[in-house]
């Protein structure tokens, strides 16, 4: 069970933080594993530490919001390991600030970042799918502030809601090939970038915890490896939510 051996991962933004963490899962559990990410050095970073791991791995420039920097990427992805059996469209990111002082090009940087790209990802995956006639596996990584209040960051916000119903409609649309889509929803989860955030607002995060702890990089190991394997054939259009319980605390 959950044995990925044979199969062929493709990481968005994989080349640190949740991305990383995930493709670390995936090859834990036999799978070959295409990282893209846009800084050279982080991904020289990342090869190694997969590679360390004994990973069938490469790694491939590309930023996710260009179609054409996707599409050759792709291409290589392609050429490189035969066959993508799932895609983890986790690239995503975004700044915070009041939506009355947000300017329109700030606005359309998330949107760009957190929507489109992922767009832009799943296009070519899709067609290259639906070639293949073997089914797949389609995940994008949301957020648990698509379903909580999130001030200071209504584009992440609104942006991480919308792949959600994306995820809801393409379940749809392509469930009859076979291919299964679903959003993973994390909470806080320590990573690089997360510990930048305001000492009070990580404490907070850990009050809310049922357990009184704050995701691990680990915790996003076992859930990858799930919807990428055989076993989350009958599980599309869900939005999973990996937060520790920090959504649901009443106070």
């Amino acid at each position: 069970m959950f044995d990925l051996t044979g199969q062929v991962a493709m990481v968005t933004g994989g080349n640190g933080g949740l991305g990383l963490a995930m493709a670390k899962g995936l090859v834990k559990a036999g799978s070959a594993v295409a990282i893209w990410g846009r800084n050279a050095e982080k991904n020289e970073v990342a090869l190694k530490s997969l590679q360390e791991m004994g990973a069938d791995a490469a790694i491939f420039s590309c930023d996710v919001t260009d179609t054409d920097q996707v599409d050759a990427a792709f291409a290589a992805t392609v050429k490189r390991f035969g066959k993508v059996d799932s895609c983890f469209a986790n690239a995503g990111g975004g700044s915070s600030g009041m939506l009355h002082q947000t300017s329109e090009e700030e606005w359309n940087a998330a949107v760009d970042m957190n929507l489109t790209s992922v767009v832009n990802t799943y296009r070519p995956v899709i067609a290259h799918m639906l070639k293949r006639q073997q089914g797949g596996k389609l995940i994008v990584t949301s957020s648990a502030a698509a379903i909580m209040g999130m001030p200071m960051g209504s584009g992440y916000s609104a942006t991480k809601a919308a792949v959600t119903g994306l995820t809801r409609a393409l379940a749809i649309e392509l469930g009859a090939a076979k291919i299964q889509v679903n959003a993973l929803l994390p909470g806080y989860i320590e990573t690089d970038m997360s510990l930048n955030t305001p000492q009070i607002f990580r404490d907070a995060c850990k009050r809310r915890a049922a357990a009184g702890e704050v995701g691990k990089l680990e915790d996003m190991e076992g859930i990858a490896v799930y919807l990428a394997s055989q076993q989350s054939n009958f599980m599309t259009g869900q939005s999973l939510v990996l937060d520790g319980g920090h959504s649901i605390h009443p106070l």
